[in-house]
């Protein structure tokens, strides 16, 4: 049997019932085969980035242990994905979808394939993975092991107080906790 690692997965939607489509996708992924914990943070309403044309998100961050490998998880991710019918569009990538799930970091893994890049390499700059995460992180530092998630957690507290990320960090915040987190029964192992 493979080693549990923790890993943290960023969710968001902007098409259809955005909120029940997190919380649901969020329970599909806590009952996936090989994932024996998911936490998740509070629900924020986000304005889109990169492309503007489009409604606005509602996103969260999400922590889970698991043994599935890096690729496993994101292929899985991606099934979930298109269980909630996202529909990839070639010519429009960032645009309007029905969800979004992107794996940020995977404990002890670095990664630079055509497939997956660990951590996510636009993670660093975009609040609203950042305020989900940060928060998620904070309250569930607990059962966070070694020290690479302490660094994780110090590079988070510091760029949330960058000025890029507090100026989006505003616009989330006034859209903040539309909904209650998801949650799972942390005793299923």
């Amino acid at each position: 049997m493979s080693a549990t690692r923790q890993a943290f997965i960023s969710a968001g939607s902007n098409l259809g019932d955005r909120a029940e489509t997190l919380r649901a996708a969020m329970a599909v992924l806590a009952r996936t085969p090989g994932i024996a914990r998911a936490e998740s943070s509070p629900i924020y309403k986000t304005a889109p980035v990169d492309v503007l044309d489009q409604p606005a998100f509602l996103n969260l961050a999400a922590g889970i242990e698991t043994t599935l490998a890096p690729e496993a998880l994101l292929s899985r991710l991606q099934e979930i994905e298109s269980q909630f019918g996202r529909a990839r569009n070639p010519s429009r990538p960032r645009g309007p979808r029905t969800l979004d799930l992107d794996l940020l970091l995977y404990e002890g893994e670095t990664r630079s394939t055509p497939q997956l890049i660990l951590p996510h390499p636009r993670m660093w700059r975009r609040a609203f993975v950042l305020v989900p995460l940060r928060e998620l992180v904070e309250t569930h530092a607990g059962w966070m092991r070694g020290e690479a998630w302490a660094e994780t957690r110090k590079q988070l507290n510091a760029l949330v107080r960058d000025p890029v990320i507090a100026a989006q960090r505003i616009a989330i915040a006034r859209g903040r906790a539309l909904a209650k987190s998801p949650r799972r029964d942390s005793s299923r192992s």
